[in-house]
């Protein structure tokens, strides 16, 4: 009898243990599980226009059915929101279309490309304080840090817009009575930029600006770490082209992983691919030692 009491009483008191247990763990695991994005003090993402889930495609229209990844705080692994990578087959086509706007915006005049990098560079000042905190927030920089990338890009915009201005090309004299020599620079077509975590912003930024007054159209694909930031920079530039009627395959975008990078390092369509020295790409040969391939 008293063995039977006992063994009830313990079986009672790993119950109520049990009980008062689980409650804590479902708890704990819902905090864990559930995305920053939709708690209160990080609400300020919505104003990149990210969500839950989020394509990672951009060609003039948005897409992607690849893998589907989520980015995490490096500073405490919470879970920010998710993005759905492209495939090689969406990668083909964005490069079919990315090449199709480059035959109407190399014909746009330099001064009128650079009016459309400084219409990017505004748009960038209106979101560089949220913009840098998502830098922050994504890859881990401090705050300042995360705004200076993005103050790195808006400079380069700048810089840009004189520039779009002083193309030229030096006239010299030619053996042919009556004749000169022009030298006249063409856009080399469609460039590829692949930059790694630690510069989600400033590095594209650097290329993408100069390459767009030069008549070239862009490419970028992301570290994969961080593809929230390729899609808020990507909506930012895109909603400018648009306001302007341009094709937004002007600035593409494909967020993925090795498979991308690679398919777009060797892609002979790209007249001209900048790869980050950080990006694990790089370490795969096909660069020079600024980490440019095919200049």
């Amino acid at each position: 009898m008293q063995r039977c009491l006992a063994l009830t009483l313990a079986q009672h008191s790993r119950l109520l243990l049990r009980n008062k247990f689980i409650p804590i763990c479902r708890q704990q695991s819902a905090a864990m599980s559930g995305l920053l994005i939709n708690q209160p003090n990080y609400s300020w993402l919505k104003e990149l226009g990210l969500s839950e889930d989020n394509p990672g495609v951009y060609n003039g229209s948005w897409g992607g059915s690849g893998e589907v990844v989520t980015s995490y705080c490096p500073a405490n692994n919470a879970p920010i929101a998710r993005v759905t990578q492209a495939t090689l087959a969406e990668y083909e086509e964005t490069v079919q279309k990315t090449r199709e706007a480059w035959k109407m915006w190399a014909d746009v005049p330099a001064p009128k490309r650079g009016e459309i990098v400084r219409q990017i560079g505004d748009a960038l000042r209106r979101k560089i304080n949220v913009l840098g905190s998502l830098v922050s927030l994504e890859m881990g920089k401090i705050y300042v840090e995360g705004v200076g990338e993005v103050q790195e890009y808006v400079d380069v915009c700048d810089y840009a817009v004189g520039l779009s201005r002083m193309i030229g090309g030096p006239i010299l004299p030619s053996e042919r009575p009556g004749h000169v020599l022009i030298e006249q620079w063409n856009p080399v077509g469609l460039v590829g930029i692949i930059t790694a975590f630690n510069f989600p912003v400033a590095v594209y930024g650097w290329n993408n600006a100069i390459s767009l007054i030069c008549g070239n159209v862009c490419l970028w694909k992301g570290a994969p770490t961080t593809p929230l930031t390729s899609v808020a920079v990507t909506k930012i530039v895109a909603e400018v082209l648009e306001q302007n009627k341009l094709p937004g395959a002007i600035c593409s975008m494909t967020c993925g992983g090795a498979d991308i990078g690679t398919a777009m390092a060797k892609d002979e369509r790209v007249g001209s691919a900048v790869i980050h020295r950080q990006h694990p790409c790089w370490q795969d040969g096909g660069h020079d030692g600024a980490g440019k391939v095919r200049p």
